[in-house]
């Protein structure tokens, strides 16, 4: 959204929520930074400052508003639209890789000098990494504070803090709160179950998106049932697992879905969350997806009959890769088996009280073990999996946020087997590119040819949600 303060201001007074986490807005006659729709009185234009994200107004100096709750709003859709090096950069922070890697480990993920990306960051963003990554720990210290009953101790390394100390020192200077003022009603989260609202912008097509993973689900690995789905989760300090429920959300403006997670370990939260937010598709902006794709006649009634429907994302880009390749040349049903079958003959098992989740999807590594002609498939496709499964395992290929989507599709596409529609199913689902298309899929054929020719170019960018409205037909 190309927006000049006047614009921004605009939006603070009319309480606007379709701008919640695309900008935020710091009074200096109070100290507190708020989101556009916060309900108290609009301050004056002349008090007023603009910043890109929570981590650029708390570096400013500025406290969360207690009333509105800025930092629980959904990320910018601008981060996935323009796929750039901040956007990238933004959501590897998300997942936790400032905690788990400092940042040289983000710099190197998107293929930066550390100073050169603290600067890119800042210019971008208004802050460089640590204060992004510092604000990302501020609002799940905030969460589990409010919403469950865990001890200080395990919120703190369970939000990525170093220590109890520094967990403390954060949410004062951020809340201007001790943590114990924040605790209020307790939720039922223990150690071993944590529950979660993730926000997201509505409208929502909770059912559209639940159907979609349903009849997609692998056995061991994904289960789901009426207004729910959970399924494993491979994480950098263990597994787990995730419930969701999914509902349609009508009204504009920003809504929530309940998650239960489940974490062999807590210090996984932050990356649980950030997978789980891109499966959703949580960050989208469906009021300006909808309005885009509303303006070609042809697929208005398609978009009114769906307001808010999702691209969904993945938790695992090498799963979703090797699940692409399964499903070259057959139904998604037959895809599903075979994705099955590989998931018993060589996914680790894991312990979980959920019913039907046994295990984690194969690594990499385990597949590209394993001998094209042991394999219940076309003995081309089958070689094609352990080459992709072997560039995977060896890092030629990097199916997370942070490397270029361009150079991804170029490194996939370089692969024997892997052809333009794998490759951009990859993109669509892995990297959430918006702006995928899809014209040799069956699906579209079938429902371009009930609808007559259409020129896909004007859907732009936002051609991967026509594609969703397409398969929907």
């Amino acid at each position: 959204m190309d927006l000049d303060d006047e614009a921004r201001y605009a939006a603070v007074r009319s309480r606007d929520r379709r701008y919640d986490g695309v900008f935020y807005t710091a009074v200096s006659s109070t100290g507190i930074y708020c989101r556009p729709s916060c309900p108290a009185r609009t301050p004056a234009r002349r008090n007023v400052s603009f910043h890109p994200t929570a981590a650029a107004a708390q570096a400013a100096g500025y406290r969360a508003c207690k009333r509105c709750l800025p930092d629980a709003t959904p990320g910018s859709p601008e981060w996935d639209v323009a796929g750039t090096a901040a956007g990238r950069a933004m959501r590897l922070i998300r997942d936790g890789v400032v905690d788990r890697e400092g940042v040289p480990g983000l710099a190197t993920r998107v293929g930066y000098a550390p100073r050169h990306l603290n600067r890119l960051l800042t210019t971008e963003l208004g802050a460089g990494p640590l204060a992004l990554a510092r604000a990302q720990r501020a609002q799940t210290a905030r969460i589990l504070i409010e919403t469950t009953s865990l001890p200080f101790a395990d919120v703190a390394f369970a939000a990525g803090f170093s220590s109890v100390r520094q967990f403390n020192d954060t949410v004062r200077d951020v809340y201007d709160a001790s943590p114990t003022a924040l605790r209020g009603r307790r939720g039922g989260s223990t150690a071993d179950a944590i529950e979660l609202r993730l926000a997201v912008r509505a409208p929502f097509a909770g059912s559209a998106l639940l159907d979609f993973l349903a009849v997609r689900a692998v056995e061991g690995v994904e289960v789901a049932g009426e207004g729910w789905y959970a399924r494993t989760l491979g994480l950098p300090h263990g597994p787990g697992t995730v419930r969701l429920e999914l509902a349609d959300v009508a009204e504009p403006g920003t809504a929530f879905v309940r998650a239960r997670f489940a974490l062999a370990d807590l210090r996984d939260l932050s990356a649980a969350i950030a997978r789980t937010r891109r499966l959703l598709d949580a960050d989208a902006d469906p009021v300006a997806v909808d309005e885009h794709l509303s303006a070609d006649p042809v697929l208005r009634p398609l978009v009114r009959a769906r307001p808010g429907l999702r691209v969904p994302g993945h938790v695992d880009g090498a799963e979703l890769a090797v699940r692409a390749v399964l499903g070259q040349q057959v139904s998604v049903a037959g895809a599903r088996t075979l994705a099955g079958r590989l998931v018993a003959a060589h996914g680790r098992e894991v312990d979980t009280t959920i019913p039907g989740l046994t295990h984690l999807f194969p690594e990499p590594a385990a597949l590209a073990a394993i001998e094209p002609e042991s394999m219940a498939m076309p003995r081309a496709r089958g070689r094609s999996l352990i080459g992709l499964a072997g560039a995977l395992a060896d890092g030629s290929v990097v199916l997370e946020p942070g490397p270029d989507r361009s150079d991804v599709r170029r490194r996939l596409l370089d692969l024997p087997g892997i052809g333009p529609w794998t490759a951009d199913y990859v993109g669509l689902r892995a990297l959430g590119d918006p702006d995928v298309f899809l014209p040799t899929d069956i699906g579209v054929r079938n429902a371009l040819r009930a609808l007559g020719p259409l020129d896909s170019e004007r859907w732009s960018p936002w051609r991967s949600y026509a594609l969703m409205h397409l398969w929907r037909m």
